[in-house]
C-alpha cells in the first residue's frame, strides 16, 4: 500500500517571535513556546535540529513513500532549508514555501511549486485585497496551497468566497478541518468544491486524550467522508511534534488496524488520493523490517 504524509514539519533551528511572544528551540528536544517550556520534538533529538534525514529514517522505517513539508510561523522561516531538502530529495519531498501574511504584496518564491499559509494566526480577511491578489497569482501559476483555518466561522466563509473566486486553485486545507471543534464539519465541506481536500495533519493531538487507537479520530474519518467522500481526504502525521506522545508509524496504523473503514478507503485515505492530488511518482520500495523485539 502506498503510504503518502500530507502535513509534516522541518526546520533546522526554530526561532520565531509570534504576536509579540518567542518560540525558540531549547536543548533536549524542549522549546520555549509562548512563556512555557513544551516538548517540541523526542527528547533524543537534543539538538533541537528536526532535520529531513531524521525525517526520512523514520519515513523508511514506516514504509512512508514521501512527504509533503509545511511550515507555521511558530517554526520561523524554513523557505532557505527547505529548497535545499527539495533539491536533495525530489521524490520524497514536496516542500511548501512560507506566506508571509503581514505583508502587503504576498508572492511565492522561485523554486517552490506548493506554499502553506497558517491562515489561523492571521490577523487579515482571507478575502482581503491582498490575500485574494495572493491566491489569483497561485491559481495562475498552479501553485498549490496548503492552509490551516481558525475554529472560526468567519474564515470559513471568506475561503469560500475565495474557491468561488479561484475556482482551480489546488487547496489542502489542514488539521482535519480542527475535527471535534465547533465549525469542523463547515471546513470539512469546502471540500466538496472540485480542487479541494481535507488533510488529517495533528488528528492524533486532536484525541490525545483518547490516545491510540484514536477511536473518535477514526469516526471522524468516516464522519467527514460521507460528507465529501472518501476520495477527498488524505492522512497526515503532523510531524514531528505528535511524535512526542506516540511513535510516527503510529500516527497512522491505528488506522491500518480498524474495522471501520473498508480495505480501499484505507488505500485511498493513507496514501492513493495524495499520490494523484501532489502528483508524486517513482516512489521508492519499502520493505517491513522487523523490530528486535518481535
Amino acid at each position: 500500500m502506498t503510504i503518502i504524509d500530507a502535513h509534516s514539519h522541518l526546520w533546522l533551528r526554530q526561532d520565531a517571535v509570534v504576536d509579540g511572544q518567542a518560540v525558540r528551540g531549547l536543548p533536549g528536544g524542549r522549546a520555549l513556546f509562548f512563556g512555557e517550556e513544551r516538548q517540541m520534538l523526542p527528547p533524543f533529538l537534543i539538538d533541537g535540529r528536526n532535520s529531513a534525514e531524521v525525517f526520512l529514517s523514520n519515513m523508511d522505517y514506516a514504509q512512508v513513500g514521501a512527504a509533503v513539508v509545511v511550515q507555521e510561523i511558530i517554526d520561523g522561516n524554513q523557505d532557505a532549508y527547505l529548497l535545499e531538502v527539495q533539491t536533495a530529495y525530489p521524490q520524497r519531498f514536496l516542500c511548501c514555501a512560507l506566506l508571509d501574511i503581514d505583508r502587503d504584496v504576498l508572492t511565492v518564491p522561485a523554486g517552490f511549486r506548493a506554499a502553506a499559509i497558517p491562515g489561523h494566526r492571521m490577523h487579515r480577511a482571507l478575502d482581503s485585497p491582498e490575500m485574494m491578489a495572493a491566491f489569483r497569482e497561485m491559481e495562475r501559476r498552479g501553485i498549490l496551497l496548503s492552509l490551516c483555518l481558525a475554529d472560526d466561522a468567519r474564515q470559513i466563509a471568506q475561503f469560500a468566497t475565495v474557491l468561488q473566486e479561484c475556482p482551480r486553485l489546488r487547496v489542502a486545507i489542514g488539521h482535519f478541518g480542527l475535527a471535534r471543534s465547533r465549525h469542523w464539519l463547515d471546513q470539512v465541506r469546502l471540500a466538496r468544491a472540485e480542487n479541494v481536500r481535507i488533510e488529517s495533519g495533528g488528528i492524533t493531538w486532536l484525541y490525545h486524550d483518547e490516545f491510540y487507537p484514536f477511536p473518535g479520530a477514526v469516526r471522524a474519518i468516516r464522519q467527514a467522508a460521507d460528507e465529501v467522500g472518501m476520495d477527498k481526504l488524505m492522512w497526515g502525521s503532523d510531524y514531528p511534534r505528535t511524535i512526542t506522545a506516540i511513535t510516527y508509524r503510529m500516527s497512522y496504523d491505528f488506522l491500518c488496524r480498524t474495522t471501520e473503514l473498508s480495505p480501499e478507503d484505507k488505500a485511498a485515505f493513507l496514501g492513493g488520493n495524495a499520490l494523484s492530488f501532489y502528483g508524486f511518482h517513482d516512489l521508492p520500495e519499502l520493505p517491513y523490517i522487523k523490530n528486535m523485539s518481535e
